[in-house]
């Protein structure tokens, strides 16, 4: 029974509501409105301006569903982890079963507005991914295989091509080239950041790559994700999404990740710890703007060609 003596204040009910909304990993969602944005609008379909605010806004919900499931699922390993100790969950300032249910609430909401607003296969497409993200990689990849990262990154490729279902009711070519964008560059992400958080991914059992094969394995498949990354990146600028701006951010963007994998390759442990993993956290911080860069590009191409100047 509650203390009768206590009286909430504004500040507690703010410090509530921001709980509740890092359930919903706002940094992952933000990275999920831009991305799906960017396929709606790279689309060759106009879309009326009220359809495309809603269904952007039912994907960032439903992508908001995801992270809460995923923190309810994860929520033992998050407390064990210096990175997510101070969770909501694992912090204790929200119980387990009330972000359960709001992920659960988020899901079905965000999927049958989608519905509505847009069409049934964008809907579909979304379902898929929040049970991709809450199922397929968190309750089942992410502690069974060091692949996890490799696999699971599907659920963070797919908003761009909801966001070009949405315009098109139909997924071409192009919206599966910037879902591969996201796939490929998920893994040499996610391992430059494993490189120096080593100690977390061990304390919580987690088998990320650098824990099941070591730090040595781990620069080898930096570095051969990348190449694969740069060319796919790159030949995505001679498609209906690319155009010579776009062409040029990858052209520079993937010459320097491919620059900072070849250093990552290069190094021994020796001489990453003896600097703190400098190379390793640089790379890690250019990889946060990589995918920001090309698909700010390819948004950008978008918004010229009405006037005859994007594309090829």
């Amino acid at each position: 029974m509650a203390d009768a003596s206590y009286t909430s204040t504004p500040q507690d009910y703010d410090t509530q509501l921001g709980d509740y909304f890092a359930l919903m990993k706002p940094r992952v969602m933000s990275l999920v409105v831009f991305t799906a944005l960017v396929g709606l609008l790279a689309a060759p379909v106009a879309v009326n301006p009220v359809v495309a605010f809603c269904s952007i806004l039912f994907i960032a919900i439903g992508a908001g569903a995801s992270g809460a499931l995923n923190m309810w699922w994860d929520a033992d390993i998050d407390g064990v982890m210096q990175r997510t100790a101070k969770r909501p969950i694992p912090s204790g300032r929200v119980p387990a079963g009330e972000a359960l249910s709001l992920g659960i609430a988020l899901s079905g909401l965000s999927v049958m507005m989608l519905g509505l607003a847009a069409n049934l296969l964008a809907a579909a497409l979304l379902a898929f991914t929040i049970f991709f993200y809450a199922v397929i990689y968190s309750m089942w990849l992410k502690r069974a295989t060091p692949q996890n990262i490799v696999i699971g990154g599907a659920a963070g490729a797919f908003p761009p091509v909801i966001g070009w279902v949405v315009a098109t009711g139909s997924a071409s070519l192009e919206a599966w080239l910037m879902f591969a964008l996201i796939f490929m560059w998920t893994p040499p992400h996610f391992w430059a950041l494993a490189l120096f958080m080593k100690s977390d991914y061990n304390d919580a059992d987690v088998p990320m790559l650098t824990v099941t094969h070591g730090r040595k394995v781990t620069r080898l498949h930096i570095l051969g994700y990348t190449g694969l990354l740069a060319l796919l990146a790159v030949g995505t600028g001679l498609s209906a999404v690319g155009g010579p701006l776009y062409l040029a951010v990858a052209v520079i963007f993937n010459a320097l990740f491919l620059k900072g994998a070849v250093e990552i390759w290069c190094r021994d442990e020796v001489q990453a710890e003896a600097d703190g993993y400098a190379v390793e956290k640089k790379v890690f911080r250019l990889s946060l703007w990589y995918l920001f860069a090309h698909f700010g590009a390819i948004l950008i191409e978008a918004m010229m060609r009405p006037f005859g100047l994007g594309g090829w």
